[in-house]
């Protein structure tokens, strides 16, 4: 979902800064509907197209890549419903390719990194399922667990669930692996889908908007009696963790899974080149319609297993793998209006509305706008007839207008230019550095904005921040508004208890929607977060451009909320001492520093901290393992590296619980320095950072 016909290398610094930040929370968004929800509000198309957009952005502006950058990130946190389980082995997802070229790539990047010199890589090629991930945890072949991917590290327990799924064995035969976690996908053949849409529809109840949602949500009951009347199936075609399992492939590891009983996928097939792997591409997307169930594309990996393990991992996906998918599908229909949404940061993003239309099997009604130069790039006028686009979900991409006589016709859309608050406070465009408008409107009321308010308090309370069970969205304008019990800033939460104890007539179990169990509840939820992880905190902050990765990275560098607000008091101060240190940490750069600054420079913001931080207990960041040489060290590299690839070496240190550091600062310990160091050998000098050759640093660790 292209936000602007500019090229990415046609836009300033500034630009791109707004440009990732918007495209981020996008996908962030998305993420959330489709992961948590199941009510997707991307279509596959605009996902991938918005994920393509920000890649090209990062790659294009490398310093401004945030750590917490979706780029970075797997699917959404598990939902409150559920038990969670917290998977022994991360549930990572794949990056995307979208043309020939993009296999190409991919494949020659396998062997550049792992410096094949022209020798034949295997890959393995497999239709991609659209529908729910899935991990099932056997032990002495009996089935213990089952839980859903969530944001990777932790799922659901869908353990019920899966009982009874027939295609799941929940014991396995002799010669299994003592400890095996099979991961696959669940999903609905478009038979049973029809059925039973069909059947809901007689009876009056809500009809699903595709298999994948129809899948998702059968899997995802509380009730098993509800998945065991729901036609699931079952593709297995990886693993987590497993012991004592000497299969050294990809493809033969599958087809042990079709032996002991799982059902494996007969499209998948061995390749030995790019041109191999797209002509089982070709022959899946001339067959799509015939399979009878919904695919999405074609996924690649990497057969041998040893290999998948030196190339290893890089943010959010294996760097042995790729998803090649197929492009999307099209439609017309009509532009009814056009609305405009106002998020946390006060930016102002306009949605479409449009008259229902199928486009793929699925009624589609909305469409993002991305901002105001987008509208009139598009021309966009209320009433066209506008091209919709989509792959797989629920809203679409408008990819062109029709220009007819009607369209000329009609009013040209005006964008506001005052917040849609009661303030009416003026929207401003972020300057760039050629000193013209950017491209988000923003409300320049910042915290006096009421939609900004509530929005960071939607944000304190979700589930990657303090997680509040019972504080959602309803009951965040519930408190912002109620005259009786306000909540207008973080730290009014912990009071809420107090204040309805004290309050002799008026109590919150008498207003409508609560009740005297629902209060008691509430007021444990919020008593259970009065301790909270240091990187949950400074995420649940709301800092522009610290996610949640960049939190848990702020965290781990300086260990204690003490030390960390220490130092953004002393960026704010203008120490540079402060800065460069903030500066070291791996991968974080000028843009989150700045953001940092701007928010602790600002007294409302550190008056509302500092109330915050009253009611709290901010617990230290979890220590790195001591259990490795390098385990705890901050360590740069720097110069050639010939025993391994640059990436390798990260990687490596990475996995023995090193910090990885792109600068050299009085806090890194080590620098391993190849041919050709320059500046960051020299300032490890000056500094008297330990220097050690590659061969040393691998005797080090251990790999000599």
């Amino acid at each position: 979902m292209p936000a602007t016909d500019i090229p990415v290398d046609a836009l300033s610094p500034l630009e791109a800064v707004a440009e990732i930040a918007r495209v981020s929370a996008l996908i962030e968004a998305a993420d959330r509907a489709y992961y948590q929800d199941d009510a997707p509000t991307l279509s596959d198309a605009d996902y991938d197209a918005l994920r393509l957009r920000l890649i090209a952005l990062e790659a294009a502006f490398p310093d401004l890549k945030k750590p917490d950058s979706p780029t970075a990130r797997v699917g959404a946190g598990a939902s409150e419903k559920f038990e969670k389980i917290r998977h022994a082995v991360a549930m990572l997802s794949l990056d995307n390719a979208f043309s020939d070229e993009d296999v190409g790539e991919f494949v020659g990047r396998v062997h550049k990194f792992l410096a094949t010199h022209g020798q034949t890589v295997a890959f393995t090629a497999e239709p991609k399922i659209d529908g729910l991930s899935l991990s099932i945890r056997y032990e002495k072949g009996r089935l213990v667990h089952a839980a859903t991917r969530g944001d990777g590290a932790e799922g659901e327990n869908v353990t019920a669930n899966v009982l009874t799924i027939g295609e799941i064995p929940r014991e396995l035969p002799a010669g299994v692996p003592d400890v095996l976690e099979v991961r696959g996908e669940v999903y609905m053949s478009h038979a049973d889908f029809a059925a039973i849409n069909a059947k809901a529809e007689a009876m009056g109840g809500k009809v699903f908007a595709n298999p994948r949602n129809a899948a998702a949500g059968s899997l995802r009951q509380l009730d098993a009696k509800i998945t065991a009347a729901r036609p699931l199936k079952f593709f297995a075609y990886a693993w987590g963790e497993v012991s004592d399992w000497d299969v050294d492939t990809q493809y033969d590891r599958v087809q042990a899974f079709g032996r002991w009983g799982f059902p494996i996928n007969p499209r998948m097939v061995r390749c030995s080149s790019v041109e191999e792997l797209l002509a089982v591409y070709r022959g899946l997307e001339a067959d799509r319609a015939n399979l009878g169930y919904d695919i999405d594309g074609v996924v690649y990996k990497v057969d041998r297993i040893d290999l998948q393990t030196r190339l290893g991992f890089v943010s959010r996906s294996p760097r042995w793998a790729i998803a090649h998918k197929f492009p999307a599908e099209k439609a017309r229909t009509i532009l009814e209006g056009i609305d405009i949404q106002v998020g946390r940061t006060g930016a102002h993003t306009p949605v479409a509305r449009l008259a229902p239309v199928t486009v793929g099997g699925v009624v589609v009604t909305n469409a993002t706008l991305h901002n105001a130069d987008e509208i009139a790039r598009l021309d966009a006028r209320i009433g066209d007839t506008v091209i919709v686009q989509r792959a797989g979900d629920v809203i679409p991409q408008i990819v062109e207008v029709v220009k007819d006589a009607a369209h000329e016709a009609r009013a040209a859309f005006d964008f506001p230019h005052l917040c849609l608050c009661d303030l009416k406070t003026a929207l401003v465009r972020e300057e760039t550095a050629t000193g013209e408008e950017g491209k988000i409107r923003r409300c320049s009321g910042e915290f006096a904005c009421p939609f900004q308010r509530q929005e960071h308090l939607r944000h304190f309370v979700s589930r990657r921040a303090f997680d509040i069970e019972g504080l959602g969205e309803k009951q965040i304008a519930f408190f912002f508004d109620d005259p009786d019990f306000p909540v207008k800033e973080p730290g009014d939460i912990f009071t809420l208890a107090a204040r309805n104890a004290e309050s002799p007539i008026k109590k919150l179990e008498n207003k409508e929607g609560f009740g005297a169990v629902s209060v008691a509840k509430l007021f444990e939820a919020i008593e259970a977060r009065r301790t909270i992880a240091l990187e949950r905190f400074v995420f649940a902050l709301g800092i522009r451009n610290v996610g949640e990765t960049t939190a848990r990275q702020l965290a781990r560098a300086y260990g204690s909320w003490e030390a960390l607000h220490e130092a953004a008091e002393k960026i704010v101060a203008e120490d540079a001492v402060a800065r460069e240190e903030m500066d070291a940490i791996d991968q974080i750069g000028e843009t989150v520093i700045d953001s940092i600054a701007a928010y602790f420079r600002e007294p409302h913001n550190r008056a509302v901290v500092e109330r915050l931080t009253t009611h709290l207990t901010i617990v230290d960041a979890e220590k790195p393992k001591a259990d490795t040489a390098v385990a705890g060290k901050t360590v740069v590299f720097t110069g050639s590296l010939e025993k391994m690839t640059r990436d390798e070496a990260k990687a490596q240190a990475e996995r023995l619980g090193a910090k990885v550091a792109g600068s050299v600062s009085a806090k890194t310990h080590i620098v391993v320095a190849g041919p050709g160091a320059g500046s960051k050998l020299a300032k490890a000098r000056d500094l008297g950072v330990t220097v050690m050759t590659e061969e040393e640093w691998l005797a080090m660790i251990g790999e000599a």
